[in-house]
């Protein structure tokens, strides 16, 4: 049997769960794009020790914030707004 699958009413974003991220401003791009790296841990299959990811967020700065290098930030997915750019800035921690 197929499982059920959820009809969003009028199919909208607005009623979908978006992921939402913690990291660190490492560079100030552009006018509206924000450098952000968002750190994770993963472990090792065979040896069990944990070691830290990085990974690199393109951010779009809807209200052109001033953030410094090193700030903490929240950011979230939204649609795809360039080649690089699906997510936005939430707030300043």
């Amino acid at each position: 049997m197929l499982p059920e699958l959820k009809q969003f009413k009028n199919n909208s974003l607005t009623n979908q769960v978006m992921r939402t991220k913690k990291g660190i401003v490492a560079k100030q791009a552009a006018e509206q794009t924000v450098v952000v790296e968002v750190y994770t841990y993963k472990n090792h299959p065979k040896y069990k020790k944990r070691y830290r990811v990085t990974k690199k967020f393109q951010v779009h700065n809807p209200e052109n914030k001033k953030f410094e290098i090193g700030d903490k930030i929240t950011i979230y997915e939204c649609r795809p707004l360039s080649k690089t750019k699906c997510w936005t800035v939430t707030s300043n921690n």
